[in-house]
């Protein structure tokens, strides 16, 4: 049963990211997305591993690492450097770095501290 509110919450928020991506422009695509990336990664490991760690802490803090080191692959330009051309993985990947994404994806990622915290 828990894994499919997770389940439903993934694929919502997976909806509402691509609708982002295609129809979004300033703040929504620029810091909502970021925001909401954070929450998807969280909902779908949650829909895989429903069982809580020993530590409530170590999931989001593993998601809010992960987005981090992404972002600084975006600093040092990984999908040029691999020569990665797929427009769609450019957008999954991303191509430019910036701290107010870096920003996005730490209070993104508050919730799942809290609903972690809470389970």
């Amino acid at each position: 049963m828990k894994r499919i509110f997770y389940v439903i919450a993934s694929v919502i928020l997976l909806i509402i990211e691509i609708l982002i991506g295609l129809y979004a422009h300033g703040f929504v695509r620029n810091y909502v997305g970021d925001v909401l990336v954070v929450i998807l990664l969280y909902t779908i490991f949650r829909s895989i591993s429903p069982d809580k760690p020993s530590k409530w802490f170590i999931l989001p803090t593993c998601i809010l690492i992960f987005a981090f080191i992404v972002e600084f692959l975006q600093l040092w330009g990984f999908c040029d450097r691999f020569g990665i051309e797929n427009r769609l993985l450019r957008i999954i990947i991303g191509t430019g770095f910036s701290i107010e994404d870096l920003i996005s994806y730490t209070i993104g990622v508050v919730p799942c501290y809290i609903i972690e915290k809470l389970r």
